[in-house]
């Protein structure tokens, strides 16, 4: 099985940028983590769309013929487990504020962490 390299640059763009997005809704928090995320990008050159799409380029390119089945989960994967990770450094494992921060029931990130073997 292939897998999506994402490069840990990658995945520290990702992280800033959905640790400071608010999908309800703008706030002064989303746009400083907005601006600090297209600082990163601009720095590194290149955004973490730019990235995904060229791993996934990669990715098709040597499939050479393989089928290929639950991509969807193998990104995922790949982009929330650090996510996870670094939400839960940066809140000193408060699973309260993690879970705030991602926008997700308690529950839920107790059940994801779980998953990842983070808990």
């Amino acid at each position: 099985m292939l897998h999506i390299e994402l490069t840990r640059a990658s995945c520290i763009l990702v992280l800033t940028y959905i640790v400071g997005l608010n999908l309800k809704g703008y706030s002064v928090v989303e746009q400083t983590h907005t601006q600090t995320f297209q600082s990163a990008s601009s720095e590194q050159s290149q955004t973490l769309r730019d990235n995904v799409e060229k791993a996934l380029q990669n990715y098709f390119t040597h499939l050479d013929g393989q089928p290929v089945t639950d991509l969807y989960q193998l990104v995922l994967a790949e982009v929330e487990a650090p996510l996870l990770e670094s939400v839960m450094n940066y809140t000193k494992d408060n699973q309260t504020k993690a879970s705030t921060i991602l926008g997700l029931n308690r529950g839920t990130l107790r059940k994801k962490l779980k998953q990842y073997g983070m808990l």
